[in-house]
């Protein structure tokens, strides 16, 4: 294991993720997963993680590994038109990925992804985590909504981000 990434994970706290995400911040991304959830038949999730527990960390888990796990505990796969997306975040690393259902997936380059997470960790580089979050969920939402048009059949995973 890395030295360094062990003593970033150990130094970053959920109160490191709470001062990048605070209350308004969590309400206006919720918002904003609900405006644009209005316009397709997705469902986006949003999770942010301060750092990993010392086991994934012990084990060298990835950020990419992490994103699966937690799209698998979110229930993410689950979606009615198989077409949910996770947006997750791991502090500790700097790290921004985007997970996505298979139906969602197959409609899509990985190139899209990427450009999205790139746009999202350009934003936090500058410190505006906020904006960079929203910009990200309207790309999203945008992309659900060229393949899945229409409102939502049902809300099958919350809007509220999450802060593990």
């Amino acid at each position: 294991m890395a030295i360094k990434r062990f003593l970033k994970h150990l130094a970053t706290t959920r109160r490191a993720a709470h001062q990048a995400f605070p209350a308004q911040a969590l309400d206006r991304i919720e918002r904003t997963i609900r405006e644009v959830e209005s316009r397709h038949d997705g469902q986006i999730r949003f999770v942010v993680e301060a750092a990993l527990d010392m086991g994934p960390l012990w084990q060298q888990q990835s950020p990419r590994e992490r994103a699966l796990e937690v799209f698998a505990l979110q229930g993410v796969w689950d979606t009615p038109g198989n077409n949910g997306i996770l947006l997750y975040v791991l502090m500790a690393d700097h790290a921004v990925e985007i997970v996505c259902d298979r139906g969602i997936h197959a409609c899509e380059s990985a190139g899209t992804w990427e450009a999205v997470c790139r746009g999202i960790q350009e934003a936090f580089g500058q410190g505006r985590y906020e904006q960079g979050v929203v910009d990200g969920i309207t790309a999203l939402g945008a992309s659900l909504a060229r393949h899945y048009p229409g409102a939502s059949r049902a809300n099958t995973l919350p809007d509220r981000p999450q802060i593990m």
